[in-house]
């Protein structure tokens, strides 16, 4: 039988979009061939680099970083447009991305930002590659806004965090989406490790029930205030709220086959040291969402 062909959509998200990788795994794992891809952000740079046959490349490299390193790679500043630069971690992109033309690449590609100034979405599907990752990628308030021309663009998840309507263009058996700003209910909980190994040491019933007694008296573990959100706190849940209800909107109103949902809980916004947990859950998800619809 022929490959069903799929035209692959992946949201926005942040460190949550390394989830994108494990969908494509998931899905050429299964036979079927991406012959179309979409992105918004974090999900403009997964395609993109899919796109140009480096994912990966970028896939090694992503983990293979610490908490420290993720940390060196943030490159803050005082200015008010954003507190961080960018241009540290967008120089690694660039390396991979080089100045490769969208309409060049061999897997159809586009992507979606705002203009800033006019308050429009644009789309992404012809001219350099890097800049509509970039234009894409700049959170508004975190990352500085990515000048082209007389334009200022940012994140486009501000008006479009998953940009189903770039995939009407493509000709494909199905049409498949990436969420990773879903609802609490689709959180993977962490399997709880088993201690297999038996201990040398017999502990005492009469010691046991002592500790068990003085507990009462002694608690061991003090409970926490819960921590008052900071500025910035407020600013990335305010714009993921936002992303949800949006993402709730677009999957309502644009028909699609398939769509890999994975929780905005999962992982934090700059969590990259955990990309290979979080790779590793969005294909677990996949695989699981296909054998649910028989797809």
């Amino acid at each position: 039988m022929p490959q069903k062909t799929v035209s692959l959509v992946l949201s926005s998200g942040g460190a949550r979009g390394l989830a994108h990788i494990g969908v494509i795994q998931a899905l050429e794992e299964q036979g079927y061939k991406i012959n179309a891809i979409a992105g918004c952000s974090m999900g403009a740079l997964v395609g993109g680099l899919y796109a140009m046959g480096k994912l990966d490349i970028y896939r090694d490299w992503i983990c293979n970083l610490d908490r420290i390193d993720v940390f060196a790679l943030m490159d803050f500043t005082l200015s008010t447009r954003g507190f961080i630069k960018g241009n540290k971690v967008f120089q690694a992109v660039e390396s991979l991305v080089g100045d490769d033309l969208i309409e060049n690449l061999p897997i159809p590609f586009s992507c979606n930002a705002v203009n800033i100034l006019t308050g429009e979405e644009t789309t992404f599907d012809s001219g350099s590659l890097f800049q509509a990752i970039r234009a894409s990628a700049a959170i508004p308030t975190v990352i500085k806004p990515y000048a082209i021309g007389k334009g200022e663009y940012v994140d486009g998840a501000v008006l479009n965090p998953i940009p189903l309507s770039l995939a009407k263009n493509y000709k494909s058996d199905l049409v498949i989406a990436s969420d990773v700003n879903a609802p609490i209910s689709c959180l993977v909980k962490e399997a709880p490790e088993v201690k297999s190994a038996k201990s040398f040491i017999t502990v005492p019933a009469w010691v046991t029930e002592y500790k068990s007694k003085m507990s009462k008296y002694f608690p061991q573990e003090k409970k926490e205030k819960p921590k008052s959100p900071s500025f910035l706190d407020l600013m990335n849940l305010s714009f993921e709220m936002m992303q949800d209800r949006l993402s709730d909107y677009i999957l309502q109103n644009h028909p699609v086959d398939a769509v890999v949902q994975m929780s905005r809980k999962q992982c934090g916004t700059f969590e990259f040291y955990r990309a290979k947990e979080i790779i590793e859950t969005g294909r677990e998800l996949t695989h699981a969402t296909l054998k649910q619809l028989n797809l």
